[in-house]
């Protein structure tokens, strides 16, 4: 029988491969590596809301016209590490906006303003509910493209 010395470094060097090789990194298939080159500030909520959560506007279950809107800001970080300056939201305008329901239905397309706005004007109908009572939410998502990068921002609309 040979010595344990003699398989000493072979056992080494297989457990030091083994340890290297289960650690590497590997990407999650669910989720994409590109940031968002936009902010999308949805108009009436929360601003900054979390972006794990999504921003909700509450509207009155009685209004007749509902208006949608979001504000499209590009952060510039030149200055950021200069505490007097910042970063900086640059509107940004002529971008093409898809407003869509969840279910797919599609809502309207809108183009951004100089100021970066997107507006659309909608029914308590046109949004899924017909008879809207208080709690009533209709999930949106706000999907568009912006220096070849695609982005989706989701929002709901609440009755209150």
């Amino acid at each position: 029988m040979k010595n344990i010395k003699t398989y000493f470094p072979a056992l080494c060097l297989a457990l030091t491969l083994s340890l290297g090789l289960a650690s590497c990194k590997e990407e999650d298939p669910f989720l994409d590596n590109n940031v968002a080159p936009v902010l999308v500030d949805i108009v009436g909520a929360a601003f900054g809301a979390p972006i794990a959560s999504e921003p909700t506007v509450a509207y009155k279950a009685t209004d007749t016209k509902l208006t949608l809107s979001a504000r499209l800001l590009e952060l510039d970080k030149t200055n950021i590490l200069d505490h007097t300056k910042g970063i900086d939201s640059i509107p940004v305008p002529n971008i093409s906006i898809k407003i869509t329901l969840r279910t797919g239905t599609v809502l309207g397309e809108v183009t951004s303003n100089a100021q970066g706005l997107v507006t659309i004007d909608k029914t308590w109908a046109e949004l899924g509910i017909a008879a809207p009572k208080a709690g009533s939410i209709s999930k949106i998502s706000w999907t568009g493209s912006y220096k070849g990068i695609a982005f989706t921002r989701f929002s709901q609309v609440q009755a209150n």
